[in-house]
């Protein structure tokens, strides 16, 4: 009975090492996809505002996509949401500081 035990196991494993596999290679395609977009956004005309937004904005999906399933994020606890949250919330000001300043004239040389 444990020779029947231990293949179920075996199976098992291979399966759940299958399914991680094909997660992986999934998550690698669609960064390669998204890599893809960010070259075309940068070789289409458009506003300077407008492609700095869009590749922004695939930037953010590439970063999540490996800090969850890469960097296993995905099934951390609420410790490291909480810290993710906390993190974004400096981050966020941060990148707002230079805009406030621009309207201020604080940017313009003398």
């Amino acid at each position: 009975m444990s020779d029947h035990a231990s293949d179920v196991d075996a199976a098992h494993d291979h399966a759940d090492i299958d399914r991680h596999v094909r997660v992986y290679i999934t998550v690698f395609v669609t960064l390669m996809v998204l890599t893809i977009v960010t070259v075309a956004i940068s070789r289409v005309h458009l506003p300077i505002g407008t492609a700095v937004t869009l590749a922004l904005l695939v930037a953010t999906i590439k970063g999540s996509l490996v800090a969850c399933y890469f960097m296993h994020l995905i099934s951390e606890k609420k410790l490291i949401y909480a810290v993710l949250i906390l993190t974004v919330a400096f981050f966020v000001p941060l990148l707002a500081l230079p805009v406030l300043t621009h309207f201020n004239g604080f940017w313009v040389p003398e």
